[in-house]
């Protein structure tokens, strides 16, 4: 019997489809499952079991002595990948302590050297905006238009982002943009949660010196590294939280969806809608 010609990519695409629009963001397990390998590996059991099984009925023969073989040289030790250590974080929570303005930080963080990000961008990508601003905006990292031209949010994804200011009635004149991460990571890869522990200090000293009535969190990164929680965004958007800054000034915190995220999956533009909604409202109570 011929295994059907499943066109695996296409199903796992329409799988993840249905998952993203369902609202999951999480993983049930530890360590991800592939269901197709398993599939596949039960139809390439079914020969092998039954050659098995009549091998088993054939009369037995004696089997030949192995020919003698040479052990295998030695695999070459892989070298260890370079990874700041926790002495560099020590250092960035001093620096980031130790500036007084937003311009002392600037200069902290162009000065440092202990996050192995910064020596494959191209550009720090600090802030955009108004430092004086009441509502400050929190994405993750920097992406290839952010990198060259050193300003957060310049792509699609900013461009989206000035849109759902403009909704309601802010513009990048009004309002403070920073990123958790300030250099670009490598194909845009996901920043590790060493390279995001770097650099959690110079963002939180950045929104402590700004100081605004209300933060919004651009994602789920943004959201979990600056709320201290593990729930993921489709569960924390929609919900104040409190921002707590290293000097005990509680700063309300609206969640919601990364611009990224909402132009591949336009339907939740809703839910972001909402929530930049509450944010105008609580700013407009703390006036």
């Amino acid at each position: 019997m011929t295994a059907p010609n499943l066109d695996h990519g296409a199903d796992l695409y329409g799988l993840l489809a249905f998952y993203a629009e369902a609202g999951v963001d999480e993983a049930l397990s530890d360590e991800p499952i592939d269901r197709f390998a398993e599939a596949r590996q039960a139809v390439n059991a079914a020969p092998i079991a039954a050659a098995q099984a009549s091998e088993a009925t054939a009369p037995t023969r004696a089997a030949p002595a192995p020919a003698a073989r040479s052990a295998p040289p030695p695999m070459p030790a892989q070298p260890s990948a370079s990874v700041p250590d926790e002495a560099q974080a020590a250092l960035a929570r001093q620096l980031a302590a130790q500036a007084s303005t937003l311009d002392e930080l600037r200069q902290a963080m162009a000065g440092f050297d202990g996050c192995n990000l910064k020596f494959t961008a191209k550009n720090l990508v600090f802030a955009d905006g108004n430092p004086n601003a009441a509502l400050m905006l929190v994405g993750e990292a920097p992406g290839r238009d952010e990198d060259l031209e050193g300003l957060p949010f310049v792509g699609r994804s900013g461009q989206l982002l000035d849109r759902m200011l403009k909704a309601i009635g802010l513009d990048r004149s009004s309002a403070y943009i920073a990123n958790v991460i300030p250099w670009r990571p490598p194909g845009n890869r996901t920043p590790t949660p060493h390279e995001t522990e770097i650099c959690r200090p110079f963002i939180e000293r950045q929104i402590e010196l700004v100081n605004p009535k209300v933060l919004i969190n651009l994602g789920g990164p943004s959201a979990k590294t600056l709320l201290n929680t593990t729930e993921g965004i489709l569960r924390l958007r929609g919900n104040w939280r409190v921002h707590m800054t290293a000097s005990g000034t509680a700063i309300p915190a609206m969640p919601t969806l990364h611009p990224a995220y909402l132009l591949r999956t336009p339907a939740h533009k809703r839910l972001a809608w909402r929530d930049f909604v509450e944010a105008k409202i609580k700013l407009r109570s703390l006036a």
